[in-house]
């Protein structure tokens, strides 16, 4: 508890200097949320026309796409500069948070912290206008409501530990900007669509070494089609806590190896 509520003075002492600059909060927001809306309007158009993709209608996709959104929406807000460790390794900036009297994750967990507005209004939007067109069709029902919440939860834990463990390998590597385009940003744009549309090795890396699947593809697989049983989330957020539990132990030896820049 100690730890959550000195989280909570460093984030509050984050959101306060980030808002000296209020227009570049705004402008930021609406732009991400506009970038995000322009992608799922094509996704929409072409389901229009051609009606499905592998047997998911635009509801199913939508669906997927906003889980994916609000879980990632909800990692990069409270850890943000955990996908920018490159440049506190490269400019020696790790240094600074080495010297504070708090883990050195939480302290990099807090800085510059960005609630990406956009993403969430967007993302909750699509999914509310998603759930009420399942549940019109009978798809849905509304137990399927607190499902969805648990498992935006557990996704943000998964994509949380895919950025740490890609962190981490700075300590070695140094430069990971390259490896997080594909351990990040390339599997989440594959995880917005069925993972049916992937050949079987893809699908697989997808659920293992790279288990974006888990974040929506899998347990979708239950709320939306009732396959495999309910013990297939159960399954999901056991293996996010798993995964996070060897993220974060991975992240312990990978500082031990860290080496000042001595500047």
């Amino acid at each position: 508890m100690s730890m959550l509520k000195l989280y909570g003075i460093l984030i509050r002492a984050s959101i306060r200097s980030r808002m000296q600059y209020k227009f570049n909060f705004i402008f930021s927001s609406v732009m991400a949320a506009f970038i995000n809306i322009v992608e799922f309007l094509l996704i929409a158009i072409l389901l229009s026309k051609f009606g499905h993709i592998k047997g998911w209608s635009l509801y199913e996709v939508g669906y997927l796409y906003s889980v994916l959104i609000l879980s990632r929406s909800i990692y990069r807000s409270l850890a943000s500069d955990v996908h920018h460790i490159e440049r506190y390794l490269v400019n020696g900036e790790l240094d600074q948070l080495l010297i504070r009297p708090i883990p050195i994750l939480l302290a990099l967990m807090t800085q510059n912290f960005t609630i990406l507005l956009g993403e969430f209004l967007q993302g909750s939007i699509i999914l509310i206008i998603c759930i009420q067109g399942l549940m019109a069709s009978g798809q849905m029902t509304l137990t399927a409501i607190p499902l969805t919440i648990v498992i935006i939860v557990s996704g943000a834990v998964v994509l949380f530990t895919i950025g740490l463990v890609s962190a981490t390998s700075g300590f070695w590597i140094t430069r990971v900007r390259d490896l997080q385009n594909i351990t990040e940003d390339a599997t989440h744009t594959a995880a917005r669509y069925p993972l049916l549309l992937y050949p079987k090795w893809l699908q697989l890396l997808l659920v293992s070494i790279l288990p974006v699947g888990l974040v929506n593809y899998v347990p979708a697989l239950y709320i939306l089609r009732g396959q495999f049983g309910p013990w297939l989330l159960i399954l999901t957020t056991s293996l996010a806590a798993l995964f996070l539990w060897l993220g974060l132990r991975l992240w312990r030896v990978g500082l031990s190896k860290y080496q000042s820049t001595g500047s």
